[in-house]
């Protein structure tokens, strides 16, 4: 009786199992669209007529389409296209550059052995406690380093950060076999050897994870470029978007704006739909790359954080 009894139940709890099942695909679709919709929205807005948001205000299905918005972006022509160039190289460069010195860092963190570990896994913390500020930034920067206006300074301040080198320290000791190491090293091989040969390739989920995280940073990356690049070649992507909505404003409340500058915009000033296609010029190619990151992004996160 008690196995029947076992076989009658089971079917439903299988059924149980699926209904949960079912409900947390329709909770996690909700969830889903919400977080979507805001995103959809932006981009309906870019190809929306101006007169039409004003009026009616911001839609999903806008009647009136317009390319007045993304025009007023692309009318800089060169200069967006120049930008770009400095905003990929950036993220590129400060993205492998960041990776192979905390990688390289938390390694060295992560050996016990190593005489200075301790001393240097407080000298990471220490950053996160203390920080000298802006100004003192600003004047070390300038009157010290004389990077004033260099490509060093949108790469440098932003190359290393402690929470990245906390996470690939913790993959390091929780996902890579101490004694692999060991075996290496009764086998000869010496520590660069055993970190760019054994290591380094095991980190690759979580090089992955910390990677996307520092090309978002860098990517965004206006501040640094508003205190201290004044060359229009080397302003990345976002300094020049925000130069761009700045003159948009200042036509919005200039009264005193020529006809011809009006004109120039199509009679009418587009203030929503610039704004908007500000916002996809440079959500755009994120929203691109992050499909073919997301696997690693999120075994990198979980993998470092469980014991293996």
């Amino acid at each position: 009786m008690a196995k029947g009894n076992n076989l009658d139940l089971a079917p439903s709890k299988r059924e149980r199992f699926g209904v949960g099942q079912f409900i947390l695909a329709v909770v996690l679709l909700a969830f889903t669209l919400f977080c979507a919709m805001p995103v959809v929205l932006v981009f309906v807005a870019a190809f929306t007529d101006e007169k039409y948001i004003t009026q009616h205000g911001f839609s999903f299905l806008p009647r009136a389409f317009s390319m007045v918005g993304f025009n007023s972006v692309l009318r800089y022509g060169s200069q967006l296209a120049q930008s770009y160039l400095v905003t990929i190289f950036i993220t590129v460069f400060g993205t492998f550059l960041g990776l192979l010195v905390m990688s390289m860092y938390a390694y060295s963190i992560s050996r016990k052995e190593f005489a200075l570990s301790k001393f240097l896994s407080i000298y990471l913390l220490i950053p996160m406690l203390f920080n000298g500020g802006m100004l003192a930034g600003y004047i070390i920067f300038t009157g010290y380093y004389h990077l004033k206006d260099s490509l060093w300074l949108l790469i440098l301040p932003m190359c290393v950060t402690t929470m990245n080198v906390i996470i690939l320290r913790t993959y390091i000791v929780n996902s890579i076999p101490g004694e692999l190491m060991e075996a290496a090293k009764i086998d000869g091989a010496g520590e660069y050897r055993t970190f760019f040969q054994i290591t380094l390739p095991l980190l690759k989920p979580s090089l992955a994870a910390v990677g996307f995280m520092m090309a978002t940073a860098y990517w965004n990356d206006w501040q640094n470029a508003l205190l201290y690049i004044t060359t229009d070649s080397k302003k990345p992507l976002q300094l020049l978007l925000i130069n761009i909505q700045k003159s948009i404003e200042f036509l919005l409340n200039n009264s005193n704006v020529p006809a011809s500058a009006r004109a120039a915009m199509g009679g009418t000033i587009p203030q929503y739909s610039a704004t908007m296609a500000t916002v996809v010029v440079v959500i755009a190619p994120i929203m691109v790359v992050y499909p073919f990151f997301q696997k690693y992004f999120i075994k990198g996160l979980t993998v470092g954080s469980v014991k293996g």
